[in-house]
């Protein structure tokens, strides 16, 4: 099981630079970011981070191809790679469907897996040929060419996804693997896991071979309390991107959520916090003391096949930022990380 951090850059960035150097020094897999205009820019981030670490991993989880044209991506990761000496690697989704919606984009009208899979297409044979001629149905290309060349003989493309069946398998089929955010039940993965192998198989590839990461609301302390409350206090605002199929696979009812999902959309986070009880908080999360958090990872996650946990910590510096929330005691990212590494990566070898 390989532990990676997953950052929203939303710190001062010297803060952010130093976790990720701290990061590296514990042997965490890889430092990852979502690639969105709510949060600072990752690539700017990672190209500074890359010249501070040694073995960190450093790209988008995830990239959105609705918004971000795929052969920039391309052009980012392999210049990235260059930068860290072959650390670089990317997961594509077509986007956050809240921040589409600001920029006047119906996702349902984007045909986003066909977009996705086209999309990861052109990244692959960019980052691969250094040129790409192509005539697609949402992208088309006449002899682009790139100077941009990674170091990795093959830099790892993965997909995010998070509805299923069919964006699980198409991970499993074309890419190196599948990040699936916000699940937590063994029920939500052995269903992915299910399509993943499903789609890799079909490709004749073994699924054990593919990077399969749970992208997860974390937050840990000695004080169980307090990291639940922190958890708490962001479960609304990821949730209410969750389809009504998945929350179902993690055991929540949409009608129950359905009320803080309403309060996020109208801008009143205070209400979406206060309607969010603990108990629902409590299974759309990995929140506690570590030994809770270890848990709940050996029993819930470890069993479906899941070979990646992808830890987006919760600390009080960013509930303050989300929420307005001051929470005094929780656990900053630096000791949440000295945590995990202390006390969970150890029972995973």
């Amino acid at each position: 099981m390989r532990f990676s951090y997953a950052l929203l850059p939303d710190y001062p960035l010297q803060e952010s630079l130093a976790s990720i150097r701290l990061a590296d020094e514990l042997g965490f897999h890889a430092c990852y970011a979502a690639d969105e205009t709510w949060h600072k820019d990752l690539w700017l981030l990672f190209a500074a981070a890359a010249g501070q670490t040694r073995n960190i991993r450093l790209g988008p989880s995830v990239s959105p191809v609705t918004l971000r044209e795929p052969t920039l991506i391309a052009q980012a990761v392999a210049t990235l790679d260059e930068l860290s000496g072959g650390r670089a690697e990317a997961v594509l989704s077509s986007g956050n469907f809240g921040l589409l919606a600001q920029y006047g984009i119906d996702w349902a009208r984007t045909r986003p897996l066909s977009r996705v899979k086209e999309a990861h297409r052109v990244v692959r044979t960019l980052l691969d040929e250094g040129a790409i001629t192509h005539q697609g149905e949402f992208y088309r290309y006449e002899g682009l060419f790139t100077f941009a060349r990674p170091v990795q003989h093959r830099v790892p493309l993965k997909l995010g996804a998070m509805r299923g069946p069919k964006s699980f398998e198409a991970a499993g089929e074309i890419s190196d693997g599948c990040h699936h955010a916000l699940s937590y039940t063994a029920e939500a993965y052995e269903y992915a896991v299910r399509h993943i192998r499903a789609g890799a198989e079909r490709a004749g590839k073994d699924w054990r071979t593919l990077d399969i990461g749970a992208w997860v609301v974390f937050a840990t302390g000695p004080d169980s309390a307090l990291a639940k409350d922190a958890a708490r206090s962001m479960v609304g605002i990821y949730a209410s991107s969750m389809p009504e199929e998945q929350l179902r696979r993690n055991g929540v009812d949409p009608r129950e959520l359905k009320p803080v999902v309403d309060a996020i959309g109208a801008g009143d986070l205070a209400r979406g916090i206060e309607l969010t009880s603990p108990e629902v908080a409590d299974r759309l999360s990995i929140a506690g003391t570590p030994e809770e958090c270890l848990e709940k990872i050996r029993t819930q996650l470890a069993p479906s096949g899941v070979n990646h946990v992808i830890c987006a910590i919760t600390d009080r510096h960013l509930v303050r930022a989300f929420t307005g929330r001051d929470l005094p005691g929780v656990a900053d990212v630096n000791t949440q990380l000295r945590l995990i590494h202390q006390e969970i990566m150890p029972a995973f070898g």
